[in-house]
């Protein structure tokens, strides 16, 4: 007989709720569980009581943009280890940059992705945490 796989959790941060919802509902295609949450401070609150595998996070939001929420996730003993893909409007060398050297495992520019992108990026870094 074969493991018995875990589902994998995703937590989408992102205030465009169309956008949210698309990507969702790919990511349930593939057998995902997803919650989505509308700003880096509800994200915060959610992750006090959910473990997740994965976040896909927006730079652009109100309350607490995707950098300061970035910040905390890091300074959390409990959320540090979460694997973060940045998915922001922002595609500007020094927003990658940043993004990257505080701890994103990528980043992806939203005008340019496409559905299969964010699929394989998810499942490269749900790979990679998977043989930690």
């Amino acid at each position: 007989m074969g493991e018995l796989r875990k589902v994998k959790r995703i937590l989408i941060v992102d205030d465009n709720e169309f956008f949210a919802k698309v990507i969702k509902s790919e990511l349930l295609n593939h057998g995902y569980e997803v919650d989505i949450v509308y700003n880096g401070e509800q994200a915060l609150d959610f992750l006090k009581h959910t473990q997740v595998d994965l976040i896909l996070l927006d730079i652009i939001m109100p309350i607490k943009d995707g950098f300061e929420t970035m910040e905390e996730i890091k300074k959390n003993e409990l959320t540090k280890n979460i694997s973060v893909v940045f998915f922001s409007n922002l595609g500007q060398a020094e927003d990658i940059q940043k993004a990257m050297n505080m701890g994103a495992q990528s980043y992806i520019v939203k005008k340019d992705f496409s559905l299969k992108e964010v699929m394989d990026n998810i499942e490269t870094h749900i790979r990679k945490s998977d043989s930690l």
